[in-house]
């Protein structure tokens, strides 16, 4: 009887899915810096309270980002060994962290909408269009920098929510400016701000069930076990895979472990690692798991196993 296991992790442990986007997250958090900077200026010259909302929406942002950044470099840190896995988790708590920050804003959006519906006041819609407009394009410049980081990692994903949030509260605030400038419906502005937040919460909802996810060490979205066992079983000298988990440590970071039933011929072969190559050629290779820990047994040791197998 054996055991063997693919170096994913430790030394040469691959990226995750969030550190190969951290110049990128840098950029963005400079880009948010300086939108919120002018927000506020623009708020207290114009008194809009449409662009102090907009204001903290950026504030969410730039703490969101942030997080998300720290949590890149905490993730690198190496494996220890009280620490098995490193602190990758630490990306996905920011994206947990991160999934609450949206929540929040997005239910800020509505209450503060129907507070707004019931006393609006007077603001400066020229000055309000502008800063909006200065805001929507910032933030359309750092989705433009997010959006392929976010289909990789939940990490990157909050954040990329976030900045999401904030344009859509760039594009109400624009709409709210010019319909005022227009017509002198105040109200306007109260209605955006509660349609942004019920565009918001689902977005939050979404981010928040696949963190979860991870955390519950469910099954990592596109992979069937039960299309791994079958490839397991096809490895020559392998009849039988039992005890089959497999999870997420992070965005990008899948594991696996399983018990392969061996020939007894296979398992006194075992020790050339014959079989163990090819089990973990076949995963790296089918389903893109660099990291898997197998236990080798020969058929007869079968029956001493007391735990249930899956």
């Amino acid at each position: 009887m054996g055991a063997g296991h693919g170096h994913g992790l430790g030394e040469g442990r691959p990226v995750t899915a969030a550190q190969a986007h951290r110049r990128r997250m840098v950029a963005v958090l400079a880009i948010i810096v300086v939108i919120l900077t002018v927000e506020v200026v623009g708020a207290v010259l114009s008194g809009s309270l449409a662009l102090f909302a907009d204001a903290g929406h950026m504030l969410a942002d730039g703490f969101g980002v942030a997080l998300a950044l720290l949590a890149t470099v905490i993730a690198a840190r190496p494996a220890t060994a009280r620490t098995t896995f490193g602190l990758q988790r630490a990306e996905i708590l920011a994206a947990l962290t991160n999934g609450v920050v949206v929540a929040v804003i997005g239910g800020f959006a509505i209450v503060g909408g129907v507070r707004r519906l019931i006393d609006p006041g007077e603001v400066d819609s020229g000055l309000m269009l502008l800063v909006a407009v200065v805001g929507l394009l910032g933030n359309l410049a750092a989705l433009l920098l997010l959006r392929s980081g976010q289909r990789d990692s939940l990490n990157v994903r909050g954040a990329y929510l976030e900045v999401l949030g904030d344009t859509l509260g760039s594009v109400a605030v624009v709409g709210a400016a010019v319909v005022i400038m227009t017509t002198g419906y105040l109200r306007a502005d109260a209605v955006a701000s509660i349609l942004i937040g019920l565009m918001i919460l689902p977005r939050a909802w979404s981010l928040l069930r696949d963190v979860v996810t991870v955390l519950l060490e469910a099954t990592p979205k596109g992979v069937d076990l039960e299309d791994v066992r079958q490839h397991l079983l096809e490895a020559p000298g392998v009849v039988d895979v039992h005890d089959l988990h497999a999870w997420t440590i992070t965005s990008g970071v899948p594991v696996l472990s399983a018990h392969v039933v061996v020939t007894d011929t296979a398992a006194a072969d075992c020790g050339t690692g014959a079989v163990l190559d090819g089990l973990h050629e076949c995963l790296a290779g089918h389903f893109d798991i660099e990291h898997s820990t197998f236990q080798i047994e020969p058929e007869g040791h079968v029956e001493h196993e007391h735990a249930s197998h899956a």
